[in-house]
């Protein structure tokens, strides 16, 4: 077997030929594991309501965000610490040159407007929805979770400049609660 092939196979455990096919040839855009260096796809998210679309990719062009995702909206992790997290953290991240924060789950919009407002979010943190989990899958970084309904978002963090990956923390047990909190931003 040609060595560089056996790597990509054996390196990781999850590793396949077609991951690295992917990694290495892009042959979607849609498709991608994304990774530090990688722009952000354009994929529409909501916020509020299903009439109001948000897009990342576009929203982070010229600006330095952060990106977090949790794997769901209520949910114990997400409400004690890792939405509060950001939210007590926005103004110290703010003025390190953070220009928004934005919070992603694969919910419905309406329920992460009640989920920010109940958190007090407003003016520190934006809810974005990812109803279909299509952004989440875009980044393959979606994760079934019965108990939780299903598909859901792993826990990370992210910086972006630009629209461009600068750092990348997912939680490597998907959903734990260690490098993708706002403690752990490096700026």
């Amino acid at each position: 077997m040609n060595p560089l092939i056996n790597r990509a196979i054996f390196t990781n455990e999850r590793l396949s030929f077609g991951y690295f096919i992917r990694r290495q040839f892009r042959l979607s855009s849609q498709n991608m594991v994304i990774a530090v260096g990688e722009k952000l796809p354009t994929i529409d998210l909501f916020e509020d309501s299903p009439a109001n679309k948000v897009n990342l990719g576009k929203i982070a062009a010229g600006k330095k965000i952060v990106v977090f995702g949790v794997p769901g909206a209520f949910t114990p992790g997400c409400s004690k610490t890792h939405l509060p997290g950001y939210i007590q953290k926005a103004d110290e991240l703010k003025s390190k040159g953070v220009a928004e924060i934005f919070c992603i789950s694969v919910n419905d919009p309406f329920v992460m407007a009640a989920w920010g407002k109940e958190h007090g979010a407003e003016g520190k943190v934006r809810m974005l929805a990812d109803p279909s989990a299509q952004f989440t899958d875009a980044l393959e970084l979606s994760v079934d979770l019965p108990v939780l309904g299903g598909k859901r978002s792993k826990r990370y963090s992210m910086i972006l400049e630009d629209g461009i990956v600068k750092d990348l923390n997912v939680e490597p047990d998907n959903t734990g609660l260690s490098c993708s909190l706002a403690q752990n931003i490096k700026l």
